[in-house]
């Protein structure tokens, strides 16, 4: 058989019998249990079937009532102990751990966290630790893409609790994987540092992301929609990679970053993070460039852009609350079971207007 025989043999199986074995079915087939996962995955994977112990059956299932809450630990009852899996707890997640904190804290119930550093298996690990421990819902901000990250979800889609993403959505391969997620609408908040900084006059906005960070693609792409939809000028040479601030080398590249910007008339820059955004407007003052007199800067992070010198006007996604809203789709997961629909909710970043914009563009540049 090729393997579209094969499938459209296991739907037909599935659709006449609600569920089936797959030993069942290499039986049947004469093929490998390998050969049969690999075919249920690639159904699975379009939403075709769906996975159970053993076996698949119909995508669609009746409606679950939700189980009764399992005990915390040390035997207290009526307490949910929930799960989270972050991959830092140096930078960004901090602010989300707190908040899924104190919603935790305000549902009566317990949060419990582990740390799994970027790691599809220590992902893995780590989740599997925190469902055996008791756990009724689980936070992840897993790895998502190649081949471990697919594994990794898939396997998370099984699991025998609610899990609910952050920051992470399944990719066009799991289209139809049904797990919560709450993210932070980054490429927007890009188009706002960018918008802002047009309404102030000026008509070329570099980007400086730092080349460590995650969070660099959503932004790109974010900035190269919103200076195409302006008119602005959105060339590679002004989509930059920097190093972190404070890195083995860093001067100088900042350094070069804003000789270009000055030598192309560029005033007006979003850089990501705080932090390199700091290390620019240091650098910039060393050259004698003002800001905000000869160059206006956004920061997109606002963890510390207040405290700058000057203070940096900073788009701020809301990681407290994304945090919050995490827990909250987790525990109504948790009390509706599959009565309740797919959450995916998106949270929006806000605009904090301080000084390191000026008021406006230079007159040469209008």
């Amino acid at each position: 058989m090729l393997a579209s025989q094969r499938q459209e043999l296991i739907l037909a199986l599935v659709q006449r019998h609600g569920t089936v074995r797959l030993a069942d079915l290499a039986e049947r087939m004469g093929v490998t249990a390998v050969t049969v996962r690999r075919d249920v995955t690639a159904l699975a994977d379009r939403g075709l079937v769906q996975r159970v112990h053993g076996g698949i059956t119909r995508p669609h299932r009746p409606n679950r009532t939700p189980t009764a809450p399992r005990p915390a630990l040390g035997g207290a009852t009526g307490r949910t102990l929930v799960g989270m899996v972050v991959p830092s707890v140096e930078y960004y997640w901090p602010h989300v751990v707190q908040g899924a904190q104190a919603a935790v804290a305000s549902a009566g119930s317990r949060l419990v966290m582990r740390v799994s550093s970027y790691d599809p298996t220590e992902d893995r690990r780590q989740i599997s630790a925190l469902v055996d421990h008791g756990v009724r819902v689980v936070l992840a901000a897993p790895v998502v893409h190649g081949d471990a990250g697919l594994d990794l979800l898939r396997w998370l889609g099984s699991l025998p609790v609610p899990v609910v993403l952050m920051e992470r959505l399944p990719p066009p391969e799991l289209s139809t994987l049904a797990l919560d997620a709450a993210t932070t609408a980054h490429a927007l908040g890009a188009g706002l540092g960018v918008r802002h900084l047009t309404a102030l006059g000026h008509r070329a906005v570099a980007l400086v992301t730092s080349r460590t960070s995650p969070t660099s693609t959503a932004l790109r792409a974010g900035w190269a929609a919103t200076t195409a939809e302006l008119g602005l000028p959105h060339d590679t040479d002004l989509d930059i990679e920097v190093p972190s601030y404070g890195t083995p080398g860093w001067p100088p590249v900042y350094d070069e970053v804003l000789l270009h910007c000055a030598e192309r008339g560029v005033r007006a820059m979003l850089v990501h993070a705080d932090r390199e955004a700091i290390g620019m407007v240091e650098r910039a003052r060393d050259l004698g460039i003002d800001v905000p007199g000869r160059l206006a800067v956004v920061s997109y992070d606002d963890e510390v852009a207040a405290a700058s010198d000057p203070p940096l006007t900073a788009v701020r996604p809301q990681k407290h609350r994304l945090g919050q809203l995490a827990v909250e789709l987790a525990l109504g997961r948790a009390a509706e079971g599959d009565r309740r629909p797919v959450h995916r909710v998106q949270l929006w970043p806000t605009l904090e207007v301080r000084e390191s914009c000026g008021a406006a563009a230079p007159a040469s540049e209008l």
